[in-house]
C-alpha cells in the first residue's frame, strides 16, 4: 500500500484497550478493521465501527478470508489470553504484515512476542502505573517515558530559572536537561528559546536522560 501513514489497520481482540485504539482510530478518520471471537462484543460495537467482524484470528485461513493478509499494519490487543496473543501475533508474521503491534500483560509475554516478530511491544498497565508512580512521588504535572533511557516531564521551573534568559542558565551543562516548551498562566505552549524568560506561574516542558529529568523535577 503507497501511503503508509493512512494505510487501514486491523485491530485484533476488542477488550478494553483494543476498543479503545479501534475507536480512537476510527474517530481520526483512520479506516478500521476489527476482530473479535466474541459475538457479543461485536454486536455491541456494530454501530461504532464500520467494519467489524466475529471470527477465530488464531486461524489463518479465517484471516486470509477477511483480507488481513492486504494490511499494512495490524494491532493484536488480546491481552488475557496468552496462548491466542501468540498464536495470532505469529500467523501476522506469517502473512508479512509489515508493521505489527502487540498488546503484553508481562515482561515475559513481551519478549515472546517480540522473538515471534511483533515489531511494537505495548505494556498498557506497566507503563500506566510507571507515568503515575512518577506522577505521584515528585513534582511532576505529567510524564512521558519516550526511549528506554529518556523522557519527557511537564513541572514548574525552579527559582534558580525565574528571571533570567534560558541561554544564560547554562541548564544543560549543569542539569543535562532542555527547556523545549512554556506554558504561561492562560496561554498555550509554546517553543521555548535561548531568550525566554521563565516567570513564577509558568508551566514548563522538559527533555532529557530519565534521571536527570526525575533529578530536576525534583527542583521544583
Amino acid at each position: 500500500m503507497a501511503d503508509i501513514g493512512n494505510d487501514p489497520v486491523v485491530v485484533i481482540g476488542l477488550g478494553r484497550f483494543g476498543t479503545s485504539l479501534a475507536l480512537e482510530l476510527a474517530k481520526r478518520g483512520t479506516e478500521v478493521l476489527a476482530i473479535d471471537n466474541r459475538p457479543k462484543i461485536v454486536q455491541s460495537l456494530s454501530g461504532r465501527l464500520t467494519h467489524i467482524v466475529s471470527a477465530d484470528a488464531t486461524d489463518i485461513d479465517a484471516l486470509r478470508e477477511l483480507g488481513v493478509a492486504d494490511f499494512y499494519r495490524a494491532v493484536v490487543g488480546i491481552g488475557g489470553d496468552l496462548e491466542a496473543s501468540i498464536l495470532t501475533t505469529s500467523l501476522l508474521v506469517e502473512l508479512d504484515i509489515d508493521d505489527i503491534w502487540a498488546k503484553a500483560i508481562s515482561r515475559q509475554h513481551a519478549r515472546i512476542l517480540e522473538r515471534i516478530g511483533a515489531h511494537h511491544i505495548v505494556l498498557p498497565e506497566h507503563d500506566m502505573g510507571e507515568r503515575v508512580a512518577h506522577l505521584v512521588s515528585g513534582r511532576m504535572l505529567d510524564y512521558l517515558e519516550v526511549d528506554e533511557n529518556f523522557a519527557l516531564a511537564k513541572t514548574l521551573p525552579p527559582k534558580e530559572l525565574v528571571g533570567i534568559p534560558l541561554g544564560d542558565t547554562r541548564l544543560r551543562a549543569k542539569h543535562g536537561v532542555t527547556v523545549v516548551s512554556v506554558k504561561r498562566p492562560g496561554e498555550d505552549f509554546t517553543y521555548a528559546t535561548t531568550e525566554t524568560i521563565l516567570e513564577y506561574g509558568d508551566v514548563i516542558l522538559i527533555a532529557g536522560p530519565i534521571t536527570k529529568v526525575e533529578r530536576f523535577a525534583e527542583r521544583a
